[in-house]
């Protein structure tokens, strides 16, 4: 493991040199076409699946790839989503476990951890895919790996994942104590594997108010079981992206806190805009900077703007415009961007490019 971490450091690192000198790759045309290349080129056509982007993230992740399997369908993808769910599932099969990622190589490893999302944005994929011949030749094994999943992640006594445990998560870096992020996940997965009529072991256990209990303060959702008295952009997002809730009332409350914060500003959204009073880091944030603090993350903004969209439509416009800017500056879509707006940079590390996260922005415009 410490090997391929070597190998991905370096190779980020090399692209961002060449960043550095030669600046992001520019796509022509209007949104849609920009949106439209950006995706194509996330597509690997050798292996049949979508890449996290094609810049330095050219491999498969479970997050990203589950964050944007429902727009990939909507937008007339469904066949190459269920390939690479096919290939990840391939691979995760032969390596006995589903990982956060698998390399360029076709190397499954965790970063840095075992993934409390991993398993249910696979399962998130193949539910909204309808991939019902996957779902019965990976049967056996998806079945193992919720088991697998029960007995590490998940704590039967508070209906919540285990407290005191790092999973790796959306913040991967932060050490956090039973994340908000990772309760939502385990909620999803239970709607998940209850839809699909499949193995569920978790549907004798009430997560969703569990989750309110334990994270929902009266004006936003606490980012972990630690209760710090500072609004994240992830607590008070996926309690409605997974369905845990659903309601303008709280969505309203929490949007006045993430505005009060400056998590909007300025341009959503950022994680959080004290990165001085956050959980401890792991040892290779060094290498990232803020990278996982008070930077603008487009995945995490876009996951909020489906929040939005249901809820505020003024709201919505805006932010979408204020992509859009973006987009038409640098011709591409980029992964992070500083808390100044400009896009992340410091010594080892350059914003990654051309992310497959650019089809939610474009299902957001056409659906």
């Amino acid at each position: 493991m410490k090997l391929i971490y070597i190998s991905e450091a370096l190779r980020m690192f090399s692209r961002s040199l060449y960043v550095r000198k030669h600046g992001f790759h520019k796509y022509s045309g209007d949104d849609v076409k920009i949106a439209k290349q950006v995706i194509g080129s996330c597509w690997d056509k050798e292996k049949s699946y979508f890449r996290v982007s094609s810049g330095h993230f050219n491999e498969f992740y479970c997050r990203d790839f589950g964050m944007c399997a429902e727009s990939l369908v909507k937008l007339g993808y469904r066949k190459r989503v269920i390939q690479t769910l096919d290939y990840a599932l391939s691979c995760f099969r032969k390596h006995g476990r589903i990982t956060t990622s698998i390399s360029a190589k076709g190397v499954c490893f965790d970063f840095p951890c075992y993934g409390a999302d991993s398993l249910p944005f696979i399962i998130h994929a193949l539910r909204i895919s309808k991939a019902k011949g996957l779902i019965k030749e990976y049967g056996p094994f998806l079945r193992g790996e919720t088991d697998h999943y029960f007995r590490e992640v998940f704590d039967n006594r508070s209906s919540l994942v285990r407290a005191g445990k790092h999973f790796s998560s959306m913040k991967d870096y932060a050490r956090r104590s039973s994340s908000c992020y990772s309760n939502c996940m385990l909620a999803m997965l239970s709607d998940d594997l209850s839809a699909l009529r499949v193995y569920n072991p978790f549907s004798d256990y009430d997560v969703k108010k569990s989750i309110l209990h334990h994270f929902w303060n009266g004006r936003y959702f606490y980012d972990d079981l630690s209760r710090q008295r500072v609004v994240t952009g992830d607590a008070n997002t996926f309690p409605f992206w997974c369905g845990v809730v659903d309601s303008k009332s709280i969505f309203g409350m929490c949007m006045e806190a993430m505005e009060k914060e400056g998590l909007t500003s300025p341009f959503p959204l950022k994680y959080t805009s004290r990165p001085g009073k956050i959980h401890r880091m792991h040892f290779l944030e060094f290498f990232a900077g803020d990278y996982e603090r008070d930077s603008i993350w487009m995945h995490l903004g876009l996951c909020f703007l489906d929040v939005v969209k249901r809820y505020d439509k003024k709201r919505f416009s805006i932010y979408m415009k204020q992509y859009w800017s973006l987009m038409k500056e640098h011709r591409n879509f980029l992964e992070v961007y500083g808390k100044d707006g400009k896009p992340f940079s410091n010594f080892f590390y350059y914003s990654d490019e051309s992310m497959v996260w650019v089809s939610k922005w474009l299902c957001l415009k056409k659906y």
